[in-house]
C-alpha cells in the first residue's frame, strides 16, 4: 500500500511542481479549459504515472481516476481563479487531489482510518500544547507588549506569524532534544533584526523586539517542557 502511494505521490508532485512551466500556468489560467497545456499537463501526468508504476497497467484504474479527476479540479480551479485567493486554491487544489490518490490507493489496499486516535491523551496534549505554543501565546505575548506597543508595526501581521514558526521551531527542536536548535534559531533572529536596530535611534524599540523575543523563547521552552512532563505521566499511568 504505502508503495503504491508513494508512487502517486511522486508523479504527482513531479507533474505539479517540476515539469510544468511558469508561462503553462499563465496560459491555463488566461485560456482556462481551452489552454493546449493544460491537456499536455495531463499527458505529463499520465505518463509520469505509467514511469513512476513500471507500466503496470494492472493498475490502470487508477490511474484514469486521477487523471480524470485532475482535469476536473484544475479547471475548476482554472474557472475559480478570479474569485477566491491564491492561498485558498493553491491548498484546496493540492488537497483535493491528495484525497484522490488516497482513494486511488484505496481500491487496490483497503484501509481505515483510526479517528478515534486523534481522541488519544497523547493526540489531546500534543493539539493542546501546540495550540498554546502559537495562538494563545501570540495573544498572550500581545497583550504584555501593549505597554510599549510601536507605532510602526507591520500592518500585513507579519511579526505575529514569524513568532508563530519561532515558538513552533523551539516547541519541536525541545520535544525531540535538539537543544542547540534554539541557539542558531535565536542567532539567525538577531542577525536579521541587527540592522533594524542598528539603523533604529529610538531605544525604546531595541527594549520592544528585546522583551518580545526573550517572551517568545521562554513561553516556547516552558510549553514544550510542560508538554514533555505531562506526556511521562500519562505514560506512567
Amino acid at each position: 500500500m504505502l508503495a503504491l502511494a508513494i508512487k502517486f505521490i511522486l508523479a504527482h508532485l513531479a507533474g505539479d511542481f517540476l515539469f510544468q512551466a511558469d508561462n503553462w500556468i499563465d496560459d491555463k489560467k488566461e485560456k482556462k479549459h481551452k489552454s493546449p497545456y493544460l491537456y499536455w499537463h495531463l499527458l505529463i501526468h499520465s505518463v509520469l504515472l505509467l514511469v513512476t508504476l513500471q507500466f503496470n497497467l494492472h493498475y490502470w484504474k487508477g490511474i484514469v481516476l486521477i487523471i480524470i479527476s485532475h482535469y476536473i479540479i484544475d479547471v475548476i480551479k482554472l474557472n475559480l481563479n478570479e474569485k477566491i485567493n491564491l492561498r485558498t486554491l493553491f491548498f484546496g487544489d493540492q488537497i483535493l487531489h491528495f484525497i484522490i490518490i488516497m482513494v486511488a490507493v484505496h481500491f487496490y489496499y483497503p484501509f481505515t482510518i483510526d479517528i478515534s486516535s486523534v481522541y488519544s491523551i497523547d493526540s489531546l496534549l500534543l493539539i493542546t500544547f501546540v495550540l498554546i505554543t502559537t495562538y494563545v501565546s501570540s495573544i498572550v505575548i500581545k497583550i504584555l507588549l501593549s505597554k510599549w506597543k510601536m507605532d510602526n508595526e507591520s500592518p500585513n501581521q507579519a511579526g505575529k506569524y514569524i513568532g508563530i514558526l519561532e515558538r513552533l521551531f523551539i516547541f519541536c527542536f525541545v520535544i525531540l532534544n535538539y537543544w542547540e536548535g534554539i541557539g542558531f534559531l535565536l542567532a539567525a533572529k538577531s542577525v536579521f533584526r541587527f540592522s533594524d536596530l542598528s539603523k533604529a535611534e529610538d531605544r525604546s524599540l531595541t527594549e520592544y523586539i528585546l522583551i518580545g523575543t526573550l517572551l517568545s523563547f521562554g513561553i516556547a521552552i516552558a510549553t514544550a517542557v510542560g508538554y514533555e512532563y505531562l506526556i511521562e505521566l500519562s505514560v506512567q499511568h
